[in-house]
């Protein structure tokens, strides 16, 4: 079997692209679920006694989750590049953490107000991430450089499925306990074809680093002095990031309270439908397309400009049509940045033993907006503008992120 730190150079087959993103479907079921529906349902349940709308403590409770995901992905991905069992490095993780992630599901099922749902919640959030920490890092483990668009590809649309599947278990299941169970069965089952029929590669006893206490927790500093183009890499990933959870964050109380829309949560289903099927369109073969021709750069720019226009134009046409537009909009763009991102992203990492913490360090990118994106929004839709204002202050940051990509130096 190959050393577990070489670059790898034979490419991966079917079997195992499809099981590894399966396991991503059962991870992003596990987040998508709650965050699309349910714990917008809770919300408005526990909202009344406590003295906050429905959107602060919404805002409160997922930003706290989000708070626990940015120290838990690099934590987790750190612990996981240092692991000596014999199964491996990333599969104990990826079984504890899902396992993990089904418990705490049915433990949030039972929240019975703001503490415990806030509580269950950031367990949710703890646990999920240990196993996408390991699921992320066997990427980069196994896939060779020029197979990584492809592979980033489908990881991508396994993430937009597993928000179709997680927001489709949530409104079918005919309740909120019953579709945090559906949600919390799903992520531990997605996960097991992974773990069961493909062997992951162990540390050899001269890859193994002495333990220190102190250097695991100074390794989580990378400085962009030494490290630019990690830097701005990390950057764009953020920015981007960030623009895409202002628009998601509200969307069941846009629809709600801003169009007037009939059934609320069946339009969040359609607009991520419609959005699910042009992001599939384009996530695979916009990650092909850029291991073909050898560049990353010019798919993420471009990319990130569609994603923005498109938000800019939600800013400035607030209409149900409006709406199936920019999720079509949306997912073409955001379909090629998922995979091409990814890709670049694993080409700029520093040192091979670090692959999952730094990975970690670059999933901060995808959590941190989750803190970031309610501390904004909840003022500006309730004192500063309403959503005209938060689109538009969301096209900006996605722009930004775009603008950036031609900082990274390192890659083409």
């Amino acid at each position: 079997m190959a050393s577990a730190l070489a670059e790898p150079v034979e490419h991966v087959g079917r079997g195992w692209t499809a099981s590894l993103s399966l396991a991503n479907v059962a991870i992003w079921v596990g987040w998508y679920g709650p965050l699309q529906i349910l714990l917008a349902r809770q919300a408005e349940d526990f909202a009344p006694g406590t003295g906050m709308s429905k959107e602060t403590l919404l805002a409160w409770v997922t930003g706290a989750g989000a708070v626990v995901s940015l120290a838990a992905n690099p934590f987790f991905g750190a612990l996981s590049d240092r692991t000596t069992a014999r199964w491996g490095r990333r599969s104990p993780w990826i079984v504890a953490g899902a396992a993990g992630g089904a418990l705490s599901l049915l433990l949030l099922a039972g929240a019975d107000g703001l503490w415990t749902m806030a509580a269950a919640w950031c367990l949710v959030q703890l646990t999920l991430n240990a196993a996408f920490a390991a699921v992320t890092a066997a990427v980069p483990d196994r896939v060779p450089r020029l197979q990584r668009g492809t592979v980033g590809g489908w990881l991508g649309a396994a993430q937009i499925l597993g928000a179709v599947v997680g927001t489709g278990l949530a409104t079918a299941a005919g309740g909120i306990a019953a579709g945090y169970a559906a949600c919390a069965v799903f992520t531990l089952a997605g996960v097991l074809p992974y773990v069961l029929r493909h062997r992951d590669l162990r540390l050899g006893a001269t890859d193994r680093p002495p333990w220190s206490a102190r250097s695991f927790v100074r390794g989580f500093w990378l400085s962009p002095r030494r490290h630019p183009d990690f830097a701005w890499a990390w950057l764009t990933r953020f920015l981007i990031n960030l623009s895409n959870a202002l628009v998601i964050l509200y969307l069941l109380y846009y629809l709600r309270d801003r169009l007037h829309h009939d059934d609320p949560e069946q339009g969040v289903l359609i607009l991520t439908a419609v959005n699910s099927v042009t992001l599939l369109a384009t996530v695979v073969v916009g990650g092909a397309w850029s291991d073909r021709v050898g560049r990353r750069k010019p798919f993420v720019m471009w990319s990130g400009v569609l994603m923005a226009a498109a938000t800019a134009l939600l800013a400035a046409w607030q209409t149900w049509p409006s709406a199936i537009v920019v999720a079509a909009l949306l997912g073409l763009g955001l379909g090629v940045f998922m995979s091409v991102d990814f890709a670049l992203m694993t080409d700029v990492l520093p040192k091979a033993l670090d692959r999952g913490k730094d990975l970690g360090v670059i999933n901060i990118a995808n959590s941190l907006p989750q803190v970031a994106a309610p501390a904004l929004a909840a003022p500006i839709v309730t004192h500063l503008g309403g959503y005209r204002v938060l689109y538009g202050v969301a096209a900006v940051a996605g722009l930004a992120g775009a603008v950036l990509v031609g900082r990274i130096k390192g890659v083409d």
